[in-house]
């Protein structure tokens, strides 16, 4: 997804890098499991910044919001990852969760063209996040046997 191990990354070391980049991709996923839009992951590790990734989606309606939010610390609270922050709620129609070295941010759609968090870290890598399925088996030309 990114490489190199610019800015930040150096510093921190291999493994941690490949921890934070997961983790980022796990937000990404959660994310994408209530049909969030348009996910971004950017690679904040080159600049002085607060955190290493930003892991930006959109939904397109307040409960969406919420529920992409809520799916997002649930899903990082079962793999023990402590969320520093909540800020905002779907009523303000945008929600950040701070995860430390990864931030999440959940938008309603016009929010976030009015924001515009891509353009303003424009210079930093972006990775639009699309989920892989996996493959169902099937039993194509199979008859299933009854009982």
């Amino acid at each position: 997804m990114f490489s190199g191990s610019a800015g930040k990354a150096s510093t921190k070391g291999g493994c941690r890098a490949i921890r934070t980049l997961n983790k980022a991709q796990a937000i990404a996923r959660a994310a994408a499991a209530k049909k969030a839009l348009d996910i971004v992951i950017i690679d904040m590790r080159k600049f002085p910044t607060i955190c290493d990734y930003f892991v930006i989606a959109s939904g397109t309606s307040t409960p969406q919001i919420d529920a992409i939010a809520d799916n997002i610390a649930e899903k990082l609270r079962e793999k023990r990852e402590r969320l520093f922050h909540r800020e905002g709620n779907a009523a303000a129609r945008w929600i950040l969760l701070d995860y430390g070295d990864v931030v999440a941010h959940v938008f309603y759609e016009e929010t976030r063209r009015f924001y515009d968090l891509e353009r303003l870290w424009g210079d930093a890598p972006h990775k639009r996040f699309k989920e892989v399925r996996k493959k169902r088996k099937t039993t194509h030309g199979k008859k299933r046997r009854r009982t």
